[in-house]
C-alpha cells in the first residue's frame, strides 16, 4: 500500500476512533482498495464495520438497493450509482458515513460517454452525499491508486467539516 494512504488512514482512524462515528466502504472498479487502506490500521474495528464489493450491477441493485432505473438511465459509471452506492452501503452496513467507487479502471471498457479513467467517488453520511469525478487515465494500475487516495482524501475532509460544525 503507499505510504500516503497510510497517512490518510491514519488521521481518519485517529478521529473516527475518537468520535465514535463508523464507516463502511461500497467499491466497484477499486474492488476492495478503499477498505483495504482502512484497515490498514490497528484498531480499525473499533470504527470500519465493512463493505461491499460491488462489482456486477446485480449486486449493486441485490446488496445495495442500487435503482434498476438508475442504472439503465445513467450507466454504473454515474454520479447518481455513487450516491446511490453510498446510501446502500450507509443502510446495509448500518454506519453513519460511507465511501463508494464505481468507474472504468481500463484497460478497456470505456465508452465515448465513460472513458477509461472515468471514476466516480462519492461519500458522506445519509443527510449529505458528495460526489466526485476523476477524468485522467494513467493505466489501471495508477487509475486505481488515485482513485482510492481521492476517495480517502475526500472523506478525510468531510469528517473534519462534519467535526468543526459539531464543535
Amino acid at each position: 500500500m503507499e505510504f500516503e494512504s497510510k497517512i490518510i488512514s491514519r488521521q481518519i482512524g485517529d478521529i473516527l476512533y475518537s468520535s465514535g462515528i463508523t464507516l463502511g466502504t461500497a467499491e466497484s472498479c477499486t474492488g476492495g482498495r478503499i477498505a483495504q487502506a482502512i484497515i490498514a490500521i490497528p484498531g480499525a474495528s473499533n470504527y470500519f464495520k465493512g463493505g461491499v464489493i460491488c462489482y456486477t450491477n446485480d449486486v449493486k441493485t441485490n446488496v445495495l438497493g442500487v435503482q434498476q432505473t438508475t442504472l439503465e438511465a445513467h450507466t454504473a459509471v454515474s454520479e447518481e450509482v455513487a450516491r446511490e452506492m453510498v446510501e446502500g452501503a450507509i443502510r446495509t452496513l448500518g454506519v453513519d458515513y460511507a465511501i463508494s467507487a464505481t468507474g472504468v479502471a481500463g484497460p478497456g471498457g470505456g465508452t465515448p460517454e465513460n472513458p477509461v479513467g472515468t471514476i466516480w467517488i462519492g461519500y458522506g453520511s445519509k443527510d449529505d452525499i458528495r460526489t466526485f469525478k476523476l477524468t485522467e487515465n494513467f493505466g489501471r494500475d495508477i487509475n486505481l491508486a488515485i482513485a482510492t487516495n481521492k476517495a480517502m482524501h475526500l472523506m478525510l475532509d468531510f469528517i473534519n467539516e462534519k467535526l468543526e460544525k459539531q464543535g
